[in-house]
C-alpha cells in the first residue's frame, strides 16, 4: 500500500468521527497521523517490512501504530469498518463539499435525507437548504459552488499521489527482466498539479512475457484492455494506467507524442507540415523514410530546435523561445539552498526549532526560516506578541552555536479582514523574515480582497506573500482579487511571492508564475513544513516553478546565505 492510501484511511476515520461529533483530540490525532504518513519521504510499508517501529514517527502512538500494521496486512482496520457500519456510507463525501462540515452534513441528512451530491444539488436548486436553521441563501449558494469544485476534481489525483503510484509500479517494472526501458509520459511528465491517468511507455524484448509479469502487480484491480501494443489497467485506488509498447527506433517520438501537451504537439506538427514531413508516435518521416525518432532530441534537432523541457510544453511561447534561443534555464531542486516557510511545535508543527534546524542541515541546507502562525490562527496555537518575542530571542541565541547555518527568526502573520496585520508592525519589523498570509474571511468580493492584500503588502514589514490564492486543490476555490494590482504592489514594495510546495496547495499556480515574472517579481519556494519530513516536499514547489518558467535567479532561496542577507537587508 502507498502512503497516500494509508493516510486516506486515517483521514476517513477522522471524517467519520467528526460526523459522530467525537472527541476533537482523538480526531486531531488521526489527522496528524495521516499528515505524517502522507509527508513521509519513504514508503511506510517498506519501513515496517524492515522492522521499523511506526511509533518512532511524529504523531504516531501505539494505538495508531497497531492500526498501521492491520492496514498493511489487510488493506483496512477494524476501527474503520466499525465506523463505516455506524454511518451512512456517502456522508463523508458530502462533508468535504466547501461550505459544509460535519454538523451541517448531519443536519441535511437528518432533516432532508440528503446523502449524495446529486441530492444535495437538487435541494439547492429547489431552494430547500436556505430555510433550514443556521443555513440561509448565501450558504446555499456557497454549497452549489462547492459541489462544482468537488465535481471538477473528480477522477483526478494530486501529482504527489500519482508520483507514489508511479514509483511503486516502477519498482515492479524494474524487476521484470523482459523490460529494457520504461518512462512515464503524459501530464505526469509535464508535472501538472493533478493527473487523470498515467501513460507509461515500455520497451521489452518479449512483450507477451512482459505483459504477463506486469499483471502480477498487486495493486491492479481491473484489466480494462490487453493487446500486443497496449495494456490498460485500473489500480485499487481508481487510477488508470495505460502501458504502451514501442521499439527503440520509435521510443523518442512516442515519448514526445504521449508527453504532450496536445497544444504543444499541434504547434510542433505545424512546423513539420511546413517541411512536408510527417510526425507521429512512431517517428519523424519524409515519405516512408524515417528522419528521427530514437530520441526526443533527434526530432527537435531535425526541426532546428533545442530540446524543450517537458514542463514547458503547453504552447505558451516555448517554441518561439526555442527558435530564438531564449528558453529559460529552469530552476532545479539542486539549486535550493534553504527553506523559508516551516512551523514548529510552538504553533501547529510537530518538531522543535532545534529538530527542524537539524533536519534542514541534514538536507544540505544553509538556512531555514522559522515561521510559526500568528495569534489569529487559534486552532494552530498561533503566537501572540510575547511568545513570538521569546521565540525570536531563542532563535538568535541558538544561532550563536550554528557557525555554518542561519536560522531566521520569522513568522507567518495573518492578514486581517481589513488588511491590517495580526501582530504589531514594530515587532514584525525586527524579524528576519515575515510571511503574510490569509486564512480567514475567504469570501470577500474582488475589490475588498484586493484592498486587503494591497494594505498588507504596503505595510513595509512584509517580506513575502504566502500561498497567495489560499486554494486547496479540488476542495477550496482560489481567492478572488486583482492579480495585476497586487503583483504591481509587490514589485513596488520588494515583496516576494511564495510558491507553496504543499501538494494540495501548489500556490502560486504555474500560469501566475509567468505573470509574476512579467511583472518583475521574484519568488520564495517554501514547503510550509509542519514536521521534519515536510521539508522533503520542496521538489513539488520546484515543479510548479519550472512549469512557470522560473529560473534560479528568480528564487530568493536559491541564494547563498550571504546573498540572502543582502536581499533581505535591501528590503528593509
Amino acid at each position: 500500500m502507498e502512503n497516500g492510501q494509508i493516510a486516506g484511511i486515517f483521514d476517513e476515520i477522522a471524517d467519520l468521527l467528526e460526523l459522530k461529533q467525537d472527541n476533537p483530540f482523538r480526531i486531531r490525532s488521526y489527522r496528524n497521523a495521516a499528515r505524517t504518513i502522507r509527508d513521509l519521504p519513504h514508503r511506510l510499508e517498506d519501513f515496517a517490512a524492515k522492522g521499523g517501529d511506526p511509533t518512532e514517527l511524529p504523531s504516531i502512538g501505539e494505538a495508531i501504530a497497531k492500526k498501521i500494521h492491520q492496514i498493511l496486512e489487510t488493506g483496512t482496520c477494524p476501527r474503520l469498518e466499525e465506523l463505516r457500519q455506524q454511518t451512512p456510507a456517502r456522508l463523508t463525501t458530502l462533508m468535504h463539499v466547501p461550505g459544509l462540515g460535519p454538523r451541517k452534513t448531519i443536519q441535511l441528512y437528518n432533516q432532508l435525507g440528503i446523502d449524495t451530491l446529486d441530492a444535495l444539488k437538487k435541494a439547492c436548486d429547489e431552494h430547500r437548504i436556505r430555510d433550514l436553521p443556521g443555513m440561509g441563501e448565501k450558504t446555499e449558494q456557497n454549497i452549489l459552488k462547492g459541489i462544482n469544485t468537488l465535481k471538477s476534481a473528480a477522477g483526478r489525483f494530486l501529482y504527489k499521489v500519482a508520483a507514489e503510484h508511479a514509483a511503486s509500479l516502477g519498482r515492479h517494472l524494474d524487476a521484470i527482466p523482459a523490460i529494457k526501458r520504461w518512462e512515464v509520459a503524459g501530464s505526469f511528465r509535464r508535472r501538472k498539479e493533478t493527473i487523470g491517468d498515467l501513460d507509461i511507455l515500455v520497451r521489452a524484448d518479449d512483450r507477451a512475457k512482459a505483459t504477463a509479469q506486469i499483471l502480477d502487480y498487486a495493486g491492479i484491480s481491473e484489466v480494462t484492455s490487453r493487446g500486443e501494443e497496449r495494456l490498460s489497467v485500473r489500480l485499487d485506488s481508481g487510477l488508470q494506467i495505460d502501458l504502451r509498447f514501442f521499439e527503440p527506433q520509435s521510443f523518442g517520438s512516442a515519448l514526445l507524442y504521449f508527453t504532450g501537451s496536445k497544444a504543444h504537439n499541434i504547434a510542433l506538427r505545424k512546423r513539420v507540415q511546413q517541411r512536408q514531413w510527417k510526425l507521429n508516435e512512431y517517428g519523424l518521416f519524409t515519405g516512408s523514410r524515417r528522419l528521427a525518432g530514437k530520441t526526443e532530441q533527434s526530432i527537435y534537432r531535425r526541426l532546428n530546435l533545442p530540446w524543450i523541457p517537458p514542463e514547458l510544453r503547453e504552447d505558451r511561447g516555448e517554441l518561439e523561445a526555442a527558435e530564438n534561443n531564449s528558453l529559460p534555464k529552469l530552476i532545479e531542486h539542486a539549486n535550493i539552498r534553504g527553506d523559508l516557510h516551516c512551523h514548529t511545535k510552538h504553533s501547529d508543527g510537530a518538531g522543535s526549532i532545534e529538530q527542524m534546524a537539524q533536519a534542514a542541515r541534514d538536507r544540505g541546507y544553509s538556512y531555514l526560516g522559522i515561521t510559526d502562525h500568528s495569534k489569529l490562527v487559534t486552532v494552530a496555537n498561533g503566537l501572540d506578541e510575547e511568545r513570538l518575542r521569546r521565540q525570536a530571542d531563542h532563535i538568535r541565541k541558538l544561532n550563536q552555536s550554528l557557525d555554518d547555518f542561519w536560522l531566521l527568526a520569522g513568522v507567518e502573520v495573518d492578514i486581517l479582514k481589513d488588511g491590517r496585520l495580526d501582530l504589531g508592525e514594530k515587532l514584525l519589523a525586527g524579524l528576519d523574515w515575515v510571511i503574510a498570509s490569509i486564512h480567514y474571511h475567504l469570501d470577500l468580493d474582488e475589490k475588498k480582497m484586493t484592498d486587503r492584500l494591497l494594505a498588507a503588502v504596503g505595510s513595509g514589514v512584509v517580506h513575502c506573500l504566502g500561498h497567495p490564492f489560499n486554494r486547496i486543490i479540488g476542495k477550496r476555490d482560489p481567492l478572488r482579487f486583482d492579480v495585476d494590482k497586487v503583483f504591481d504592489a509587490c514589485r513596488r514594495h520588494s515583496v516576494f511571492i511564495e510558491i507553496n510546495a504543499q501538494p494540495d496547495r501548489l500556490d502560486l499556480p504555474d500560469t501566475y508564475c509567468q505573470r509574476a515574472l512579467e511583472a518583475g517579481l521574484s519568488f520564495a519556494i517554501g514547503t510550509d513544513a509542519h514536521r521534519e519530513s515536510g521539508l522533503d516536499l520542496m521538489p513539488f514547489g520546484v515543479a510548479v516553478a519550472r512549469r512557470g518558467w522560473v529560473e534560479k535567479r528568480n528564487v530568493i532561496n536559491a541564494s547563498t546565505t550571504k546573498q540572502l542577507r543582502k536581499k533581505i537587508q535591501a528590503h528593509s
